[in-house]
């Protein structure tokens, strides 16, 4: 019999057990968990989800889990994940002992020694976990373990990559009472549902203090992208699967790469998609290239999301540093004016330690 793998996702710092349908915190999947099953479907192995956000508690866990009976579990793991984790790899180890715990993501890639601490985690996997994770569940398989605790995540070519299993999620949370017709729980109302999100890349290329060097970490120096006909295709079955009605990309920074975003608009408008999405950007990067600004809008973009680091109450006295440390008192209004070429679009800012506000070019 094939090995079965368990994927946990342990997310509950924000919204807690039970949470499900309660906004982007508990109504989102994890692209991550949703490419590893997708890889190890592709493999042959049996693949489930115990999503924390649907279940009641940590009894109930314990329950689902003697339930389920997996021989490999994966769990994913941000730094606000690590008690939540160690919590249930504490559980999983209680009712069965010899099923092989595999933690990654990225709190082990980037404190490996303090999760292997826990003598219960028997593997970590560094940086990207597609290929190495799912050589792991092989080998388990066939009956020969790793020695090393400490397995390197190989950088993967995204285009050869199976499209993320979003019925992993979907499918799980359909047992624990989601109702809504949406894969995902739509969070503004410029994006209606059915509502997808997408990722078209990993890394970014700025140095931006709050993702460096984590980024480079877990995707390597830089950025790499899939290419826009591979985007289109997985749009392409997320329409047919879904009919979704908007959707927002992933990316850190989509607009970074100018010729793809070009390249992209020409080719969602021809394969006559008219669904409008978000995706995120930098200030600097809209007040330079009103053209891609148009040519989105034109494509169905409805809005930006751009982090600041600080921002006066008033757009007309907005003054801002960003997130790559140079002062730009008028660009970010700027931006938002730039950002309307076709009508109003959403520019939410972001900065820290103050509640997320969100501007819009009339209003400024």
């Amino acid at each position: 019999m094939a090995t079965k793998v368990t994927l946990v996702y342990a997310g509950i710092a924000g919204k807690g057990f039970n949470s499900l349908k309660q906004g982007m915190d508990s109504g989102w999947i994890s692209h991550g968990l949703a490419s590893l099953s997708a890889c190890l479907k592709q493999a042959g192995f049996e693949v489930d989800l115990i999503d924390l956000r649907a279940l009641r508690g940590w009894e109930h866990f314990r329950e689902v889990f003697a339930q389920r009976n997996p021989d490999v579990v994966g769990l994913t793991m941000m730094s606000v994940d690590f008690n939540p984790v160690m919590e249930a790899i504490s559980i999983i180890k209680e009712v069965k002992p010899e099923a092989v715990t595999v933690v990654g993501g990225p709190h082990p890639t980037a404190e490996p020694d303090e999760v292997l601490e826990n003598p219960l985690v028997d593997y970590i996997v560094i940086a990207e976990g597609e290929i190495t994770f799912t050589n792991l569940v092989r080998s388990i398989d066939a009956g020969s373990r790793p020695e090393s605790r400490r397995l390197i995540g190989i950088h993967p070519d995204l285009d050869k990559l199976p499209f993320a299993d979003r019925d992993l999620f979907l499918e799980e949370w359909r047992k624990w009472g989601y109702d809504l017709d949406s894969p995902e729980v739509p969070f503004v109302e410029e994006l209606p549902p059915p509502f997808v999100t997408i990722i078209a890349g990993r890394g970014c290329r700025y140095k931006c203090n709050f993702c460096k060097p984590m980024e480079d970490f877990l995707f390597g120096k830089g950025t790499r992208r899939r290419s826009v006909d591979n985007v289109i295709a997985e749009l392409k079955v997320l329409r047919d699967k879904y009919n979704f009605a908007s959707f927002m990309f992933h990316d850190d920074c989509l607009t970074e790469d100018r010729e793809w975003v070009m390249e992209f608009c020409e080719k969602y408008k021809a394969e006559g998609f008219t669904q409008p999405f978000f995706c995120q950007s930098r200030a600097d990067i809209i007040y330079h290239h009103e053209d891609m600004v148009a040519l989105m809008a034109d494509a169905g973009l409805k809005g930006y999301f751009i982090g600041f680091e600080a921002a006066t109450t008033g757009c007309s006295t907005l003054s801002v540093r960003a997130r790559h440390g140079r002062r730009t008192s008028r660009r970010p209004r700027s931006a938002a004016s730039t950002a309307s070429p076709s009508g109003p679009i959403t520019c939410s800012a972001c900065p820290p330690k103050q509640k997320k506000r969100s501007w819009t070019p009339s209003a400024c």
